[in-house]
């Protein structure tokens, strides 16, 4: 279809086009003037999400913040801040309103949750754009009642908040206040555990017995090493002593030994002197030789005597050995005891500790959850309060007619075309040469003919008079 053939049938068809039109303008406009006047009451709010929270103290992250948002307004028109306002409203006494909810429900259902849909579906939540404001609009008749809902949202979504805020909290307070109580339980079971064990081992609080116990055992080492040096020394000496004791140093470096044998040489030159001057025979020289022999035989005892205390000195260095040997190994076991206690100690002192550790968490835990369960403050400030609006939201008369007019030419030139398409008919030059399929060669003026589209052509012939009319040729 071309333009020219839209014209001659929006031409031909323009009684039907208009009244189309103008009857869409009259339905609308007759509905627009009786529809009900609509009121629209509109509160904006503003969230601080900048702002730190006041017991954890924590900031939001600004990549969480449209999702934030987001959730916002999902909760602001929730059914749970819808029954927050017929509370705070006291829609629920309304007797009319129950009666019109027994009619639609047969009194099933929650009478509270069926009022808050209801007041949902003339609610209109809008987040403002790149801002943390949010409009609260409700729509009603009455201008004052749209206020007032308006505003009982806004209060709403604020109680609702707080107690999304606070009822996890107190949760988390008894679950921590219970956990608490265990924890003390198990704190004071340990405690006594480790002051039973410590009263049972002798164990203080400022134990220094192990450090002095680790001490004598180091003395009793270095003793043992000093006797052991000594015992192989005095054995050394012993054996010299037993193979030639006129030979040892004990013996040799003995005062009395050393004087007696002094005396001795002395005695026996005296003797080589008197006889070599008086003879062998004389009764000095006998009581000389006398002598001289008595001297030796207490030389030999004096030398036996030295011998023998150094047999003596290396079996006592010996039995030291034994005895400071059989002391380390007793002492070294009471330290490795001591060692065990004190290791068992310590596991409890750090079963003790854990436990106390967990106690403390538990207690902050349980101290900050508390402040978040009363705490009452909240992000949420109303920045603008709903007024009652002095000129109607609805119906829009002007809008309402601008559409009209744009949804009454469409449909008028909807039916002109199917009217058109409906009835057929040969309206101008190029409706021939498009149904015959042939050029047109000439045109033969009628009586009572016209022109169309500047030719000229006898009247409007039905599709099916054309389709009868012989084709050139035939």
């Amino acid at each position: 279809m071309t333009f020219s053939q839209f014209l001659s049938i929006l031409r031909a068809r323009w009684i039907a086009a208009a009244v189309v039109l103008f009857l869409t303008i009259g339905v609308t406009a007759a509905v627009s003037l009786l529809l009900p006047k609509t009121y629209t009451a509109t509160a904006t709010l503003m969230i601080d999400v900048r702002s730190p929270d006041p017991v954890a103290g924590m900031v939001m992250n600004g990549m969480a913040m449209p999702s934030y948002m987001a959730t916002q307004v999902d909760i602001l028109g929730s059914v749970r801040v819808a029954t927050r306002v017929v509370q705070l409203l006291r829609i629920s006494e309304n007797s009319a309103l129950r009666e019109q909810w027994n009619e639609a429900t047969g009194g099933r259902g929650n009478f509270d949750i069926w009022v808050a849909e209801l007041l949902l579906k003339s609610l209109n939540v809008k987040p403002a754009r790149e801002s943390n404001v949010i409009e609260v609009s409700y729509r009603n008749a009455d201008p004052r009642f749209a206020a007032a809902l308006a505003n009982a949202f806004v209060q709403a979504y604020i109680d609702t908040s707080v107690a999304l805020r606070a009822q996890p909290a107190k949760q988390y307070s008894a679950f921590f206040e219970t956990r608490a109580k265990q924890l003390r339980e198990e704190l004071e079971a340990a405690q006594a555990k480790l002051s039973a064990y410590q009263k049972e081992k002798g164990i203080t609080g400022q134990d220094e017995r192990f450090d002095q116990e680790t001490q004598r055992l180091n003395e009793l080492t270095s003793q043992l090493v000093a006797i052991q040096a000594l015992a192989v020394e005095a054995e050394s000496r012993s054996r010299q002593a037993r193979s030639a004791s006129d030979q040892a140093a004990d013996v040799i470096g003995n005062p009395v030994v050393a004087g007696l044998r002094s005396e001795l040489s002395r005695q026996e030159a005296r003797m080589r002197e008197l006889t070599a001057r008086l003879g062998d025979a004389h009764p000095q020289v006998v009581e000389m030789r006398a002598n001289i022999e008595e001297m030796r035989r207490r030389v030999d005892i004096e030398s036996q005597r030295v011998s023998g205390s150094v047999d003596s000195n290396s079996q006592i260095a010996k039995r030291r050995e034994t005895e400071i040997r059989a002391a380390l190994e007793a002492q070294r076991l009471k330290v490795l005891k001591m060692k065990e206690e004190r290791q068992a100690l310590s596991v409890l002192m750090r079963e003790v500790e854990t436990v106390q550790r967990n106690y403390d968490q538990a207690q902050q835990r349980m101290s900050q959850t508390e402040m978040e369960s009363e705490n009452t403050q909240t992000n949420i400030a109303p920045l603008t309060p709903a007024v009652e609006p002095v000129e109607p939201s609805g119906p829009r008369i002007i809008l309402n007619m601008l559409m009209s007019v744009f949804l009454g030419l469409l449909l008028a030139v909807g039916v002109a075309v199917m009217r058109e398409i409906m009835d057929r008919r040969v309206r101008s030059l190029e409706d021939i040469s498009s149904l015959v399929g042939m050029p047109v060669m000439g045109v033969l003026p009628a009586p009572r003919g016209r022109r169309l589209a500047g030719k000229s052509v006898s009247r409007d012939l039905p599709v099916g008079v054309l389709a009868r009319l012989p084709k050139p040729g035939a």
